[in-house]
């Protein structure tokens, strides 16, 4: 009979030693070592000599294989069906993670409850029935497809399903789930994993579709760690600040469709609404002119939509100046400074500057830098910008416009919204096909050519 051993895992990169270290010598974290004890049985006596398979067991060439369409079952949310890949495909396993209160759990139930024609079994580890159902109301009307389960094992749930046979099941949150199998707490490495690979196993057995929610640690990663979304088929990330309305779904990974989709969503009173047209909501509809705004085209995945950049510059009241930024990397902010102050020869040293994307949103483009500089000298010199040119550009430390990629859609998105002129940088524009667009694109090559349109 084997014996059982202890091992010791690394809460971040789930790695396994027989001692634990201060840092992981695969990841390098710090002090994440959790204790987990191995049972391990008798192991079975593999005979000598060739195994009997079966034919559907046997290797096949490549070229023979046949491929069969992924089915898929609508969720009858278009932003969901989209970042999916076209809606759940049967046997996938989906997880969905994002910080405390961000609206997860209101996301999945708001799915369950209109999509009236399937039997959806809904598992909560968290809220109890009578919590499920005010949330539910205040969605929306509830209906009788949808059912609602409080429990943490894992082995009464599959019994629930087994009695339900549902055509989706929801877990929320897989941190709260445990099995008899495991013997430690819910929530731990052991159990988050155990629970993971039964949840895989049962949706490739039975073909039934499963989305399991996931607490994140401080640090912003799916708690679990990195090995629970090793196991899962599709890793949605949803985001935003829970004080502004807006929240943006990103795919990190997905078996069966794009990772370079993303879903917009508006919290409001009762639930989360879709944002198909997000250029609209994130743009100012101020008729004034006021300095310190650009509006910059820019890409979230492969969705282009306008936002507005908005600057404060003032002179520093104490001897040391003033830098944040919401919504954007404070050190490429000061970067971008560094390139108005060196190369095009402003002098914002001395100056307090605060920047801000509107709406609440995380911008990572680095195509909003050109917004980003002229909003900063449209405030320093108190010069409003045409609310009628929109800019897309990365700015190189030497002060040049680099080129960027899928211009064409951020061209048609200005186009659309009304604007008459944009701003590129010169190497996209030779790629054109002018004729294409009714507005007037402006290629620039340094950041001084692009001031000179903006500040006549």
């Amino acid at each position: 009979m084997a014996k059982d051993k202890t091992v010791f895992l690394c809460s971040s990169c789930g790695m396994d030693y027989p001692k634990a270290y201060g840092k992981c010598p695969n990841c390098g974290a710090w002090n994440s070592f959790v204790e987990q004890k191995i049972y391990k049985s008798s192991p079975d006596k593999i005979p000598h000599g060739y195994i009997n398979v079966s034919d559907n067991e046997r290797p096949q060439l490549i070229n023979e294989i046949k491929i069969t369409k992924e089915v898929r079952i609508d969720t009858t949310s278009s932003e969901f069906n989209k970042i999916l890949g076209g809606g759940l495909v049967l046997g996938s396993l989906v997880l969905i993670g994002g910080e405390p209160g961000i609206g997860k759990s209101t996301l999945v139930l708001q799915i369950a409850l209109t999509m009236k024609d399937r039997r959806i079994l809904y598992v909560s580890g968290e809220e109890s029935v009578n919590q499920l159902k005010i949330r539910a109301e205040r969605i929306g009307s509830p209906q009788s497809n949808c059912y609602i389960l409080s429990e943490n094992s894992l082995e009464k749930i599959f019994a629930q399903i087994k009695n339900i046979e549902p055509e989706l099941v929801i877990i929320d949150s897989i941190q709260t789930i445990a099995t008899e199998t495991a013997d430690s707490s819910p929530g731990s490495i052991t159990q988050v994993r155990e629970c993971a690979s039964a949840l895989l196993k049962f949706a490739k057995q039975t073909n039934i579709p499963v989305i399991i929610i996931g607490h994140i640690t401080k640090d912003g990663t799916i708690a679990g760690p990195k090995l629970l979304e090793h196991i899962v088929d599709t890793v949605l990330q949803f985001e935003g600040d829970r004080h502004y309305i807006y929240r943006i779904l990103r795919t990190n990974k997905n078996r069966f469709g794009s990772t370079d989709e993303l879903a917009i969503f508006e919290m409001q009173q009762n639930g989360l609404r879709e944002v198909s047209n997000p250029s609209e909501l994130l743009l100012s509809q101020t008729n004034s002119d006021l300095s310190g705004v650009a509006i910059a085209a820019m890409l979230e995945g492969i969705r282009p939509f306008l936002i507005e950049v908005q600057a404060l510059v003032s002179t520093a009241a104490y001897g040391t100046p003033q830098r944040s930024a919401t919504g954007f990397d404070l050190r490429r902010m000061n970067m971008l400074l560094a390139v108005l102050e060196k190369r095009a020869g402003f002098k914002l040293a001395q100056k307090d500057v605060f920047l801000n994307i509107a709406g609440g949103l995380r911008v990572n483009d680095t195509a909003i830098d050109l917004a980003v500089a002229s909003s900063v000298l449209s405030s320093n010199f108190d010069i409003a910008i045409d609310k009628t040119i929109a800019m897309t550009g990365e700015v190189g430390l030497s002060g040049e416009i680099r080129p960027i990629n899928r211009i064409e859609n951020r061209i048609a998105e200005a186009e659309k919204l009304g604007f008459r002129q944009i701003i590129v940088p010169q190497y996209n524009f030779s790629q054109l096909s002018k004729p294409k667009f009714k507005i007037e694109v402006i290629p620039v090559t340094k950041i001084e050519e692009a001031f000179k349109v903006l500040f006549k």
